[in-house]
């Protein structure tokens, strides 16, 4: 059972890759009490004289199965089948493999909800302390997971992501009935975001929520639309007015980045000032914190085109362009590196699993998988790269699974995830 998890040394021609060397990887025994550690409050939903395979072995063979890139339940069958001869060298298997309909009828059931706690407390072992980091919150809908014919809606939920590591952080879902309004505030109290800067786009902007974050001794960066028309309008005739007289005896701060690439050239410009250089603004007070307001113009040169966007946002920093500009930049980290990866490599929204609690579970999986690739950092590729190569060498996977199912686990005042 001890042999599962090691490294052994083989023989013949090398690649011709330039590899890093690979970090000690610890004992099978270590790795298997951390997993079980991590899910081990989680109730097995089938009666008793049904589990012919442990759940333990189902959760681990699944985890593998989307790390190598499996996209459904006959994928993660067909993994357990072509790699059955190591996995029984350290999971029990009385059975053999379990199915693809054993699959799916335990993740139907399974509580998403102590899953997606399990993931929390996983995360907690992964992050460093985060005060001052900034802290994308968007939400996605899996649009896969809708069914006309039971009449279900697609699944939404909201993600905190970790723009530094690169983790996500927490994932809450949104109630069918409810908005992301009411799912952000409860998000928050997942997270201990102490001096951390939160972004949010402009559909969390708003005065709860700004509460919430200051209460939490965080602070915000809060995209202004005209889901605030009154505000939103006399913020944009001051910026107008202002810089038509080139912010002129006014305290403003500015910073202007140019960035080439993908055949397009972009210019960003970043204008912030204290609010109390704007004068009379339309129910500040209910902007906990509030301390200044942004304006962004970015102007893109295409190979056929020019366009010019300007954004407006409500902040609790101080008037520091350089600060606020790296934020709200920052903030297209969850869409580029977590959104958009779960959709074109790990084909989320084309996922058409949708019954019962089978989607939240598998979206919680994929998260999993997709914060223990970004922890191995020795294979310099690309994640879909990561992904082929864990699904053809198992020394490989051993080494993603050991960097992140380790026991890390901070002192409670380090703590990140407090759920």
């Amino acid at each position: 059972m001890s042999q599962g998890f090691e490294i052994k040394s083989t023989s013949g021609k090398k690649s011709s890759l330039p590899q890093l060397p690979l970090p000690e990887v610890a004992e099978i025994q270590d790795i298997q009490q951390s997993f079980l550690a991590h899910f081990a409050d989680i109730k097995d939903p089938r009666v008793e004289r049904t589990k012919k395979h442990q759940l333990t072995d189902i959760l681990a063979i699944a985890i593998f199965a989307i790390i190598a890139g499996a996209q459904g339940w006959e994928d993660i069958e067909n993994y357990g089948i072509s790699k059955k001869k190591w996995l029984e060298e350290f999971l029990a298997l009385p059975y053999g493999i379990p199915s693809d309909d054993t699959f799916r009828r335990v993740f139907e059931f399974l509580d998403p909800e102590a899953l997606n706690r399990c993931f929390g407390r996983w995360v907690e072992t992964l992050v460093t302390k985060t005060g001052g980091e900034i802290i994308p919150i968007d939400g996605k809908t899996i649009r896969g997971s809708y069914d006309r014919n039971q009449g279900k809606s697609a699944l939404h939920v909201i993600t905190a992501w970790s723009s530094e590591q690169r983790l996500v952080l927490a994932q809450m879902k949104v109630d069918d009935k409810s908005n992301e309004i009411t799912a952000i505030p409860a998000l928050l109290e997942l997270l201990d975001i102490t001096d951390s800067i939160i972004t949010i786009d402009a559909m969390g902007t708003q005065t709860e929520i700004a509460q919430k974050i200051i209460e939490k001794k965080g602070n915000y960066v809060l995209t202004l639309k005209a889901n605030h028309p009154t505000l939103h309008h006399q913020v944009k005739e001051w910026f107008e007015r202002a810089s038509a007289q080139q912010f002129s005896g006014i305290d403003v701060s500015y910073e202007q980045r140019i960035e080439s690439g993908h055949h397009r050239r972009e210019i960003r410009q970043v204008w912030s000032v204290p609010i109390t250089v704007i004068g009379e603004l339309y129910q500040p007070r209910l902007w906990a914190g509030l301390k200044s307001v942004v304006m962004v113009v970015r102007v893109r040169h295409l190979w056929n085109k020019t366009t010019r966007e300007v954004q407006f946002y409500l902040t609790s920093l101080d008037s520091d362009a350089q600060l606020l500009g790296r934020a709200i930049r920052k903030h297209w980290g969850i869409e580029n590196q977590a959104h958009w990866t779960l959709d074109c490599t790990f084909a989320e929204d084309a996922c058409r699993i949708r019954s019962k609690h089978s989607p939240r579970n598998l979206a919680v999986l994929r998260r999993i998988a997709l914060n223990a690739l970004n922890c191995e950092p020795t294979y310099k590729r690309s994640l879909r790269q990561k992904m082929k190569r864990a699904a053809m060498d198992n020394d490989y996977l051993i080494q993603i699974i050991s960097s992140c199912f380790l026991d890390k686990i901070l002192d409670s005042s380090d703590s990140f995830c407090q759920a």
